[in-house]
């Protein structure tokens, strides 16, 4: 039932509290997503089944991805702060079961619980905060989550392998505790006063559970693609089909449902798809250039392991310079996508510069190269997601924000799948080698040989940054609103 009453108006106070504990919220599972990553040579020798290792994070990716739109729509049905602390308490329980799991099978399996909560923490966070700001303020915030997740990328390796080396790896998992109860304290009243827009709907479980099956058939496929399995083997051909065959089922279920899970409706929208396109294609290569530019680094400029990962420094925090330039654009102009116009074509030329070079370029060249990009691509991000969230009604927030989120993890496993059947197509088979290996290799870095097969790699993320820029170019430049959309219900 809808309460006529005009919703509690939130101080500036409260409104920084609200955003500070769907942050912490948010960061949460961030952090899940790369602390895990060292620690786990650790694990497999504490836990054993070393060959099972990789669906330790696995097991997260799925279980996020499947049920992030599920959580969008959900708190468009019940309300958001139901939704999000549901979420919390989940990944809290899952957290405890990896903590405490005896076995690496059980510890994928607490994975996966951990996941379920994970996967509504980031979209339902930006969702929130579309609720109590409005779209031409709302950017100077998504700074906080540009942050997040440079934060997270950076410190989650490093301090998930000195807990592991030098205290227990039980505790990459036990962290979680004081930061999820940091993040329940944080939210738990002060979202009682979040408008409320929720209606009364009819939540569509064959649609959800046709979406959830393709969504894990084809990140499998992408994840075991050419790594445990061959492209054509009847295992990743298999995978391919079943996603397809439950696709195309979530597609007829659309059109004939009486309350779809999504709706044409939201998809229909030009801003919706053309900034969703956007969006997957725009993580995707940002996550398939971290996972290869450290092997980039390696190979041709003969970093360590560590001091590889150091070198991503630069090209992490472009991105939060990049959502501050298009933040404060978006506050003050009307015509808010020329600065990512700006960033994208740097980023594709940046890009088709690498994959012309024949000789490495320096390493310095190379970090600032990566730096420009990562600024490109940084200010997209916050501009897709509020430009969504503008062009939808107050009830669909939640169903579009997470149909988004949902997309640009689809996307981020399905560019990194194709970036490494690119490059290892090209790179020499060290493994093959006889005699030193480490005096071949430094023969091979010296002939360019490792930077050539490197250049396809470049010219590929080049490619995918300029379909993202004919995607963006066909997004509607609608007008920011300046309210905050009128509440329809208040109270829990």
């Amino acid at each position: 039932m809808i309460d006529t009453h005009a919703a509690p108006k939130l101080s500036h106070g409260e409104v920084k509290l609200i955003i500070t504990g769907v942050v912490v919220a948010m960061f949460l599972a961030a952090l899940d997503q790369t602390i895990v990553v060292t620690a786990m040579p650790t694990i497999g020798r504490a836990l054993g089944q070393p060959e099972y290792l990789p669906w330790v994070v696995t097991a997260y990716l799925l279980a996020s991805t499947a049920v992030t739109p599920l959580y969008g729509k959900v708190s468009d049905i019940i309300g958001r702060r139901k939704t999000l602390l549901f979420a919390i308490w989940v990944f809290i329980l899952g957290s405890v079961l990896c903590a405490l799991a005896p076995g690496l099978v059980l510890l994928i399996v607490a994975r996966g619980v951990q996941g379920l909560g994970g996967g509504g923490l980031i979209s339902l966070a930006q969702t929130i905060i579309a609720d109590i700001v409005s779209p031409k303020e709302r950017s100077r915030y998504q700074v906080y989550i540009a942050g997040v997740y440079m934060f997270a990328s950076v410190t989650g390796p490093l301090f998930g392998g000195y807990l592991a080396e030098h205290w227990h790896w039980s505790l990459i998992f036990w962290i979680n505790l004081p930061l999820g109860v940091l993040a329940l304290v944080m939210t738990h009243h002060l979202l009682k006063k979040l408008p409320r827009h929720e209606r009364p709907h009819q939540l569509d479980y064959l649609g959800a559970i046709l979406m959830a099956v393709a969504s894990v058939a084809m990140m499998l496929a992408l994840n075991w693609g050419g790594a445990h399995f061959a492209w054509n083997s009847p295992e990743i051909l298999g995978l391919i089909a079943v996603s397809i065959v439950f696709w195309s089922g979530f597609i007829w279920r659309m059109n004939t449902a009486p309350e779809p899970f999504v709706s044409f409706d939201i998809l229909g929208n030009p801003v919706v798809a053309m900034g969703t396109a956007t969006a997957l294609l725009i993580m995707g290569c940002y996550v398939g250039i971290t996972a290869y530019l450290p092997i980039y680094m390696e190979l041709v400029f003969g970093l360590s392991a560590s001091q590889s990962g150091l070198s991503l420094i630069p090209f992490m925090s472009g991105t939060v310079v990049g959502a501050i330039i298009a933040g404060q654009f978006m506050a003050r102009s009307q015509h808010y996508k020329r600065p990512a116009y700006v960033g994208l074509i740097f980023s594709v030329v940046g890009l088709a510069v690498l994959a012309a070079t024949r000789l490495p370029p320096s390493m310095w060249t190379v970090e600032i190269l990566m730096a420009g990009l990562s600024v490109g691509l940084g200010t997209v991000f916050p501009l897709t997601t509020i430009a969504i969230q503008n062009a939808v009604q107050p009830h669909q927030m939640g169903t579009a924000t997470g149909v988004m989120s949902f997309f640009r993890s689809l996307g981020g496993a399905m560019i990194v799948a194709i970036f490494g059947a690119v490059l290892f197509a090209q790179l020499p088979n060290f493994s093959s080698m006889e005699g030193a290996v480490g005096v071949r290799l430094n023969d091979i870095v010296a002939n360019g040989t490792v930077h050539t097969a490197f250049r396809p790699l470049f010219g590929a993320a080049a490619l995918v940054l300029a379909l993202a820029l004919a995607c963006f170019s066909r997004m509607p430049e609608k007008p920011l609103r300046t309210k905050v959309h009128v509440a329809e219900t208040i109270g829990e």
